[in-house]
């Protein structure tokens, strides 16, 4: 089994008793040994394995304090997110030097949560995409008999070689891939654009057949169209899917804060419908955000206020499914 490094969250203060009109109302703080909540939150806060300078360790700590600002009820859609119970779980403790500890203590944490709450769904908020192939191959450990699939939002492959930047941002699919977790051919990349991966990094892909869209031929459907298809198709040949969303799929001009911030990039709009698309699929279990920098942010946070929307939008979709 795992081992336990979750921190309990530190924000009780946003707890106020009534009817849970607001996100900071609903979300309550996980209690050991009661029933499973609907979905379980969990934050990985590193960023010193970032390629790039990068404050993405902050985020989980704004993503809470943004929830004062956003209601549980989705006028676009006519539904109440109140409906789902959601517990986090905290943060898991990062070592104050050693990076591969953390990673290590991400992992265990991870593999715990699987097997405790393994009817919940598990959503991670990171920290930098370092994190995901920890998350996966904690679910590889509580599950070794499972195939995973990977739904992946991302301006980048992430294939970059581990033996030559270690176990950094740019590496986890990768890392996933040579270690045996995941097959290349269960991993679907949507929102690759411009002039942002290498032609060796494109070469690796192709050869380990990694499924890529790039954000000009999704746009031809419509990018919520192609990741209902790449759900669909992962559906009939995994166990479980994991979904990976990189805030730096965005445009600079949506998001300007996250460390590797690119033109030509998804609009919100995009990314906010293809997440009701990605809740609606059951078979969904786990998911992150990565790679969201709050110092980046100007005054108003709009990347931070983007990061909860686009959350709110995948807990709408889990909501539908729901209440059918």
């Amino acid at each position: 089994m795992g081992e336990n490094w979750l921190s309990r969250p530190e924000w009780y203060w946003n707890s106020i008793e009534g009817e849970p009109y607001f996100v900071h109302q609903w979300v309550r703080p996980l209690n050991e040994g009661t029933e499973a909540p609907d979905l379980l939150l969990y934050g990985a806060p590193i960023s010193r394995s970032s390629i790039s300078v990068s404050g993405a360790s902050l985020y989980p700590q704004e993503f809470r304090k943004m929830w004062k600002s956003f209601t549980t009820y989705n006028l676009d859609e006519d539904i109440d997110l109140s409906t789902l119970q959601v517990s986090d779980a905290g943060d898991v403790v990062m070592h104050t030097t050693n990076i591969s500890e953390s990673h290590n203590r991400i992992e265990a944490s991870t593999a715990y949560l699987s097997q405790q709450y393994y009817k919940s769904t598990i959503c991670m908020i990171g920290g930098d995409h370092s994190t995901t192939a920890c998350a996966v191959r904690g679910i590889k450990q509580a599950f070794p008999n499972e195939t995973i699939g990977i739904l992946q939002l991302d301006t980048h492959l992430d294939v970059r070689d581990p033996a030559e930047l270690g176990p950094a941002n740019g590496t986890p699919i990768r890392q996933l891939i040579d270690g045996g977790v995941i097959k290349g051919r269960d991993v679907y990349n949507i929102g690759l654009h411009g002039f942002f991966n290498a032609r060796p990094l494109v070469d690796y892909a192709k050869k380990h057949e990694i499924n890529m869209v790039t954000l000009k031929q999704a746009r031809k459907k419509g990018v919520s169209v192609h990741v209902k298809e790449a759900l669909d198709f992962l559906s009939k040949k995994v166990d479980r899917i994991y979904v990976t969303v990189d805030m730096d799929v965005l445009d600079i001009t949506q998001a300007p804060g996250v460390p590797a911030s690119t033109p030509g990039g998804m609009t919100t709009v995009e990314l906010f419908d293809a997440l009701i698309e990605i809740g609606k699929c059951t078979e969904v279990q786990n998911l992150d955000f990565v790679c969201l920098d709050p110092t980046k942010d100007s005054s108003v946070s709009e990347t931070v206020k983007t990061g909860v929307y686009a959350w709110l939008q995948f807990v709408t979709g889990r909501a539908m499914v729901h209440v059918k």
